[in-house]
């Protein structure tokens, strides 16, 4: 096993990066959304659910809903029917309607720019709550989802197996203005080269770098 203080050179690590420059270079988030309300519904809609399944739900629910306020009035029912292709449909429908309910009533109906208040609102842990910060450029962030997590794991940039330890370890060793394109590139990367069940590591252009399976 080769470990990652030993092998992840500066050098190697700035290669990794260009190269992910070359493969990707217009790293942004594959969901569809314009403004704060509809990026934390739409991300809080994602977990566990591909980026493509929630942009066939999100116009309906925006057409209808189009702001806090309004979904926090909604009944549940009538959002579940909406969002019903979305996986955990009836839990998400309850939260986001909770979140709204939080947001129009305890923060005058704008989302909140601090972490801790962010994940205070029903269905926002902490990956939602650093996609929103990240992307909103509030603060630097470094969410980690199911492809993150399987690519650094996979790439060596991080060895735990839980997940918070993992973002940690990928801080630690990039800077800051590098975390939201990286986290980016290794979504992108993970959806279609570095596969969950069938990497295609012989159509990887990071094959001289990568530690998998070696």
């Amino acid at each position: 096993m080769v470990k990652r203080h030993t092998y992840w050179t500066p050098q190697r690590k700035r290669r990794l990066l260009s190269l992910f420059r070359e493969l990707y270079p217009n790293p942004r988030s594959e969901l569809n959304f314009r403004g704060n309300y509809q990026l934390v519904v739409s991300v809080a809609l994602s977990a566990q659910c591909t980026d493509k399944k929630v942009n066939e739900v999100t116009p309906a629910l925006f057409e209808t809903y189009p702001d806090f306020s309004a979904l926090a009035k909604a009944r549940q029912s009538d959002v579940e029917r909406i969002i019903r292709q979305v996986n955990y449909y009836k839990s998400k429908s309850k939260n986001i309607i909770a979140m709204a309910k939080k947001v129009t009533e305890e923060f005058s109906g704008k989302l909140p720019r601090d972490r801790k208040k962010l994940e205070s609102l029903a269905g926002v842990g902490r990956k939602t709550a650093s996609v929103v910060l990240s992307e909103r450029g509030i603060e630097p962030a470094f969410p980690v989802d199911t492809h993150v997590f399987r690519v650094a794991r996979r790439l060596e940039l991080a060895f735990s197996e839980k997940r918070d330890e993992v973002e940690e370890e990928i801080k630690a060793a990039f800077a800051p203005e590098t975390w939201r394109e990286l986290h980016h590139w290794l979504i992108f990367h993970g959806r279609r080269v570095c596969k969950a069940q069938r990497p295609l590591c012989e159509e990887c252009a990071l094959l001289k770098l990568c530690v998998y399976d070696s």
